[in-house]
């Protein structure tokens, strides 16, 4: 294992670790990563992965297959992967998604209501933006026809799993939302925005908890304490914290479905500045970093992401935020490995677990090179 960047001067890091990042640093004395460092540890890990896809020797899975290329799993990887395309400009990574894009017919997976099964929608999307072509959105536009059409019936709470049809986990808020989102802003029908803003919501009034400003992960969380503490799963919160920025990617700045999803978002932005852990990472159970001592990849990086990207729109106060930020993708790279393969992926799963060096899953890449993507902008020359 290595460290890739130094981020933090060592005084500066001293300071941090007794406040945990909760107070102002002067921007001034922060020793920022070079452009070059961000970028080469993104293709290293980009490289790596794309070179392994069909390797399970470096995950923990079910049945040890690998994901199916239109799976939430990959679709996750995906949306990292077209943001390292962009920075990298170079085009074999455009060719490496296209190829995936034609491999999966430019279909959303299988299950029709499923978000997990939307994801890969954000592909084709941003395909469709690069390169046109009206075939590469049309299939993912007649499924979301579809549901609006026959919208599921199903309740909003999630019991013991009885439905999966509508948004009753928080990862779902990644999932799918952004694909509505970009469908709106591509076909110019806000009734695709209306609709998923709409269902948004209702997930947001079910699993939201108005006095720590986070999400449970489901219905099967709610009222539930560790140790005593209430148990927000740091990737879930990281799906929905990422997911947050890729739909207001997409809205116009001061519109009210843009304040809507900028309000959650800076409340969760000062949350996860507090609870932060002093060496960086955010814990696997968010309030339980004593029980979860572990760094943990996927989590982070989202966060990182998140926080980076609202920096670079002027919505964070860089004095702020930006130590949190840097600290953030010091740990995660600090998870690289000499070959490139991100360590410290929690598995799949649903709540706070284990994660190890030499564990990586490709959500996990796809959260990293988002996260990279926003650093990038920080970064000096």
């Amino acid at each position: 294992m290595k460290s890739k960047i130094l981020l933090i001067t060592a005084s500066i890091a001293a300071g941090l670790l007794l406040s945990n990042c909760s107070c102002p640093v002067d921007i001034e004395t922060t020793d920022l990563p070079t452009k070059e460092s961000v970028k080469t540890v993104m293709k290293e890990v980009a490289d790596w992965q794309m070179a392994h896809m069909d390797d399970t020797s470096h995950t923990i899975r079910v049945g040890e297959k690998p994901h199916h290329i239109r799976d939430w799993t990959h679709g996750a990887l995906w949306v990292g992967m077209v943001k390292w395309a962009n920075l990298a400009d170079e085009q074999p990574y455009w060719d490496f998604l296209k190829d995936i894009a034609d491999e999966g017919n430019w279909e959303l997976h299988d299950r029709m209501y499923h978000a997990d099964d939307h994801t890969v929608g954000q592909l084709y999307l941003e395909l469709y933006r690069k390169f046109g072509g009206d075939s590469k959105y049309l299939p993912t536009k007649r499924s979301l026809d579809h549901i609006m059409a026959h919208p599921s019936e199903e309740p909003i709470w999630l019991g013991a799993y009885d439905h999966l049809e509508r948004w009753t986990w928080c990862d779902a808020l990644f999932m799918s939302p952004p694909v509505w989102a970009k469908m709106a802003k591509i076909t110019g029908d806000q009734t695709y925005l209306n609709w998923m803003v709409d269902e948004f919501k209702a997930t947001t009034d079910h699993l939201w908890d108005a006095e720590e400003h986070l999400y449970y992960r489901d219905n099967n969380y709610i009222g539930k304490l560790d140790d005593g503490k209430k148990i927000f799963w740091a990737r879930g919160n990281g799906w929905v914290f990422g997911g947050l920025t890729l739909i207001m990617d997409e809205l116009e700045p001061g519109s009210q479905q843009y304040d809507y999803f900028l309000n959650i978002y800076k409340m969760m932005a000062a949350k996860l500045l507090e609870i932060q852990t002093a060496d960086g990472h955010w814990a696997m159970s968010l309030l339980g970093a004593d029980k979860y001592p572990t760094q943990e990849t996927s989590g982070t990086s989202f966060f990182t992401f998140g926080l980076a990207w609202g920096i670079n729109h002027g919505i964070l106060d860089s004095e702020t935020y930006l130590p949190a930020v840097l600290k953030g993708w010091e740990s995660v790279s600090s998870a690289v490995t000499e070959d490139g393969m991100l360590g410290f992926v929690q598995p799949i799963g649903a709540e706070p677990g284990q994660a190890w060096p030499d564990k990586t899953e490709v959500y996990g890449v796809g959260a990293f090179l988002s996260a990279g993507s926003e650093v990038y902008k920080l970064a000096t020359e």
